[in-house]
């Protein structure tokens, strides 16, 4: 029997390239995608649960699998509403943590982001800080955040400051090294990468910063 995995936030970038990536992975033989509005995405493999990720603990009976990856997330420019935006980056983690110790899956994987801290005084470093700080005071058999810098990846959405950020971290990057290395842009696929290699082993930290994502996923190169 082939693995069953979880995911939250398919309709993301991240999170529909790792559910393709997942969907064409013959170890698993079935994908579930909890999500508010149905997906683009047809297989045979895929169950789509569109509900209200607000009340995910409704979801319990369903929520069963050997691995959850949560790469739900929104930004301070689309949630203006501090209550909301916590909600969202907070909220929908936590209680798809909250379901992974009920029904005792073993593995959960979430998207943070680099800088996150509790004590930040800086919004959304602080709300993606108190979540990793919630979610591993659970003690669950393995959980895992990966923190990745500035994502460099084309959105259907217009982001031009983003952008015009994605162009020029091209340059940056190259004189980020050393102990600023974690501050380069980072692609999607190497997050999908790492997500899956994490699914399948472990890894001696919990949190994960990008460029320690980079090599999860491409080795030292």
């Amino acid at each position: 029997m082939g693995k069953t995995a979880i995911i939250l936030g398919i309709t993301g970038i991240t999170g529909k390239l790792l559910a393709q990536s997942i969907l064409a992975d013959a170890t698993y033989d079935k994908l579930i995608s909890f999500h508010r509005r149905k997906s683009s995405l047809e297989h045979p493999k895929l169950e789509e649960q569109v509900v209200d990720l607000f009340e995910l603990k409704k979801q319990k009976d369903d929520f069963k699998a050997d691995v959850v990856f949560c790469c739900i997330g929104t930004t301070q420019s689309k949630t203006e509403d501090k209550e909301q935006y916590k909600a969202i980056d907070y909220g929908i983690p936590l209680a798809a943590a909250r379901l992974c110790k009920e029904n005792g899956i073993p593995k959960f994987i979430v998207i943070s982001a680099l800088g996150a801290d509790p004590d930040s005084r800086v919004f959304y470093n602080k709300v993606k800080g108190e979540m990793e700080r919630d979610i591993l005071a659970l003690n669950l058999p393995e959980a895992y955040f990966l923190e990745p810098a500035l994502l460099a990846a084309d959105r259907d959405e217009k982001r031009t400051a983003e952008q015009l950020a994605i162009k020029a971290f091209k340059v940056f990057n190259w004189f980020l090294v050393g102990p600023l290395k974690k501050y380069q842009s980072i692609k999607p696929e190497a997050l999908v990468i790492a997500m899956k290699k994490l699914a399948v082993s472990t890894y001696p930290d919990a949190r994960i910063e990008s460029d320690k994502i980079k090599e999860l996923a491409y080795g030292d190169a």
